[in-house]
């Protein structure tokens, strides 16, 4: 996932016909509040093989590329929790983590090598605004390893690690300290940890061995490395979590004083180990979310925390990480790995996507032996509707919301105009706030939610998808 954008730069207006006209709004009532989490917009199931496999020299050309975020995906764990469905597979065979790593480094030559050939400014005009390092477990790598990915990054690549922002996922049992010493090392400015509880007992609910013990230690080996941003992540709605167990992982975590929390509601995914034991559908489990997402935000609000998302709350004292100049609204993202993304401004693409551990390994081998990677094979067209629906999305979603004066300026219309269904149910609802909700003047503006909005984000977010990524999105086939 990449980091909230920055305010988007304006660009240039587009001299396109305005989105095409809104699906019809929905009768305002009653709505299930955990739709989908969007992080990205089109989704990856509303992705589809790429028949004419363009080549990556051709779409990158005459791409903005002085601000692109750069993401490196390991899709190795050393155990899968019950609630993930991102693309990652149990432990790696003697010899694969290695051959991975040549695969990566195969196709960051070659992305490299198509980002210089498409401009003729030369090699000068890409830059990194900022880097991350998902997956999967990163640091399921050996440190050795950690070294070679982050010399992909930067002699392959060109990114200065220790310059830019770096963000890096780790776990209790993968954070060891010869890990976490090389990242800080080479630059990493932010380690993310997924704890998800601190009571022992709902972590085996979530089907996520670990002790409290383990995950207290692994703090401490973080907080040692000296990196300026360490984030936690905690998971609320799992089986026979209370208002009371919750407030014991939120005081554990905020015991340790971290720059960011994210607070992620639980979700029962096809083909995840929870969908195989159990099935939440039930409103009152919509209930129990919401009011336990509303008590965290509280107490987090109430010790320093400030609301950068419905998930994200940062602390409001917290260092900045770095310079990051990167707009997810408007800016290129390279991603490089088997489970990752590469937008530009026309076409997002990626590889193939499983959940099932069999084809997931399947899709690795594949990667492992490419040899040809100046191609995009996966992927979806983003049109003029779709960019406007994906600049709302990634905009609206963030608590600060969206200057109008940015989008009328990148797309020469108001949202208003273009999506008057969807925004007249979202105020309706009382989802939306600030001198933007009716219009805003001329001159400004700015479109932004309430907190009931950001309660509401997973339902708000896929009321914006177009028809034809819902139409996509349905007939995936989960595999």
């Amino acid at each position: 996932m990449t980091a909230p954008a920055a305010t988007p730069a304006p660009a240039p207006t587009t001299a396109s016909a305005p989105a095409t006209a809104s699906a019809p709004a929905a009768t305002v009532g009653p709505v299930r509040p955990y739709e989908a989490y969007v992080y990205a917009y089109p989704h990856k199931t509303a992705y589809r093989r790429l028949e004419d496999r363009p080549a990556l020299r051709d779409l990158w050309r005459g791409e903005a590329k002085d601000a692109l975020s750069l993401y490196l995906h390991i899709p190795f764990c050393e155990v899968r929790c019950g609630f993930c469905n991102l693309f990652t597979r149990i432990g790696a065979p003697e010899g694969l983590t290695g051959r991975y790593l040549d695969a990566l480094e195969r196709q960051a030559t070659a992305v490299r090598d198509a980002l210089d050939a498409s401009d003729t400014a030369g090699p000068g005009a890409v830059r990194f605004a900022n880097a991350a390092f998902g997956g999967g477990t990163p640091t399921f790598l050996t440190a050795r390893e950690l070294e070679r990915l982050c010399d992909i990054a930067e002699t392959r690549m060109g990114a200065d690690l220790r310059a830019i922002p770096l963000s890096v996922e780790t776990s209790p049992a993968t954070a060891t300290a010869d890990r976490l010493a090389v990242l800080a090392e080479r630059g990493a400015t932010r380690l993310s940890i997924g704890v998800q509880s601190f009571v022992d007992e709902e972590a085996r609910a979530a089907v996520r061995p670990q002790r409290r013990a383990d995950v207290e230690a692994a703090l401490g080996r973080i907080r040692d490395t000296g990196v300026p941003v360490l984030n936690i992540d905690l998971i609320y709605g799992i089986d026979g979590q209370t208002p009371a167990t919750w407030r014991t992982s939120l005081d554990a975590a905020l015991a340790w004083r971290p720059e960011e929390l994210y607070l992620y509601p639980l979700y029962v995914r096809a083909l995840t180990g929870l969908a195989r034991r159990t099935a939440h559908t039930d409103r009152d489990w919509d209930e129990q979310r919401l009011a336990l997402y509303r008590q965290g935000r509280d107490h987090l609000l109430a010790h320093g925390y400030e609301q950068v998302s419905m998930r994200m709350f940062r602390r409001a004292d917290a260092a900045p990480q770095g310079p990051d100049d990167h707009a997810c609204q408007t800016d290129g993202m390279i991603g490089l790995g088997c489970g990752a993304r590469s937008y530009t401004s026309t076409l997002h693409y990626s590889f193939d996507y499983a959940v099932d551990m069999g084809r997931i390994r399947a899709i690795i081998d594949d990667y492992t032996a490419t040899e040809d990677f100046g191609h995009a094979v996966h992927g979806r067209r983003v049109d003029a509707d779709e960019a406007r629906r994906r600049h709302l999305l990634q905009s609206l979603l963030q608590a600060r919301g969206m200057p109008l004066a940015d989008y009328r300026d990148r797309f020469g219309t108001d949202p208003h105009d273009d999506f008057p269904a969807e925004l007249a149910a979202f105020a309706a609802r009382g989802w939306l706030a600030g001198d933007g909700a009716a219009g805003g003047g001329a001159d400004g503006g700015v479109l932004r939610l309430s907190p009931e909005g950001l309660a509401h984000s997973d339902a708000l977010g896929p009321a914006l998808f177009s028809p034809a990524v819902r139409a996509a999105i349905a007939a995936y086939e989960a595999k």
